[in-house]
C-alpha cells in the first residue's frame, strides 16, 4: 500500500534548510544545514507508520529477541546498572518503552522491580503479556498517558530513531520521570566506524529508521529537552557475519575504548 509522505523540519533547530546526505531504494536522508541533524524528509506520516509495525514486525521481533535481549542486558552491565537502586528494587519502577517481546521487562522484574512496557507492535505485546504475564500498554507512550513523576528508570533501546517525533518523546519521558531518576537509552550511532565504511550499505541505514543520530545530535537533543548525561558509551566495530571473523574481537574493543562503536548508550538523569 502506497504510504502518504510529509516534508518536516529539524526536530531538534526546527529549520527547514537541508541537504541531501542518502539516497536509498524508496527514501531519502536529508542532513540539517544548521545542526547536522540526519533524517527521513520527506518520510511517511505516522498513522502509516504505525501501520508497518504488525505481524511481520512480530515475527522478526521473534526471531532476534535472545540476540537483542543478550545486548541490551550488556549495555546495563556496562553502566553497573544493578548498583543503581540496590537494595530498592521493590520499591522501584521500571518502564521499558518499546519492550518489544518483553524478555528485558521480564529479567527486571525478576530482579524484584515493579515493571511496565509500552508497545506499539500488538503482537510483541500480547506475546509479552501472555508468557510472562508483564503489564503492557499497547501503543505509542503519549497514549499510556502515565500520570507525572511515576517511574525511577525508563528505558528504551533502539527506539527513539523510530518515531516521528524524538523531541516529543523525549519531554514526555522527562515529565513521567522521577526526581532523581534514571534514562537509558540506546540507538545506532551515525558517525560510528561502521557507518563510516559501509555508507549506503549500512545496516541501519533502512526505511524503518526515520533519523540516524550522532553523538553530537543526540547531545544537542538531550540537552535542549532537560536532561544531564551522566555517562555515553557505545559498542560494535565489525559486524557479526562480516570478515575478517579473527579481527573482529579486536576492532569492537577499540571500538568501545574510542567510542566509535555501531551502536551508542546514554545513560541520563534530569537537568
Amino acid at each position: 500500500m502506497r504510504e502518504t509522505l510529509e516534508r518536516i523540519p529539524c526536530n531538534i533547530c526546527e529549520g527547514m534548510s537541508c541537504a541531501p546526505y542518502l539516497t536509498l531504494d524508496g527514501f531519502a536522508y536529508q542532513k540539517c544545514i544548521e545542526c547536522g541533524l540526519v533524517y527521513q524528509n520527506p518520510r511517511p506520516v505516522f498513522e502509516d507508520l504505525r501501520k508497518r509495525y504488525g505481524g511481520n514486525y512480530f515475527e522478526y521481533e521473534i526471531t532476534n529477541q535472545e540476540n537483542f535481549f543478550h545486548l541490551m542486558e550488556l549495555g546495563l552491565r556496562d553502566i553497573r546498572f544493578d548498583t543503581l537502586f540496590e537494595g530498592r528494587e521493590g520499591e522501584s519502577s521500571f518502564l521499558d518503552i518499546g519492550c518489544a517481546t518483553g524478555l528485558l521487562l521480564n529479567y527486571i522484574q525478576k530482579m524484584g522491580w515493579n515493571t511496565k512496557g509500552v508497545e506499539i507492535c500488538r503482537e510483541s505485546a500480547e506475546y509479552a503479556i501472555r508468557e510472562f504475564g508483564l503489564d503492557v500498554f499497547v501503543g505509542s507512550l503519549h497514549e499510556a498517558q502515565f500520570p507525572d513523576q511515576c517511574f525511577d528508570v525508563i528505558h528504551f533501546s533502539h527506539l527513539i530513531e523510530h518515531v516521528p517525533d524524538p523531541k516529543g518523546l523525549l519531554i514526555e519521558v522527562k515529565r513521567i520521570l522521577k526526581p532523581g531518576g534514571h534514562v537509558i537509552l540506546t540507538t545506532p550511532n551515525a558517525d560510528g566506524f561502521q557507518s563510516r565504511l559501509a555508507g549506503k550499505s549500512w545496516r541501519s541505514a533502512i526505511s524503518d529508521h526515520l533519523y540516524l543520530f550522532t553523538k553530537k545530535s543526540m547531545h544537542l537533543l538531550l540537552s535542549q529537552t532537560g536532561y544531564r548525561i551522566v555517562r555515553q558509551l557505545s559498542w560494535g566495530g565489525i559486524p557479526l557475519g562480516k570478515r575478517p571473523r579473527l579481527l573482529k574481537p579486536t576492532v569492537d574493543r577499540l571500538a568501545k575504548l574510542f567510542n566509535v562503536g555501531d551502536v551508542m548508550l546514554f545513560h541520563c538523569t534530569k537537568a
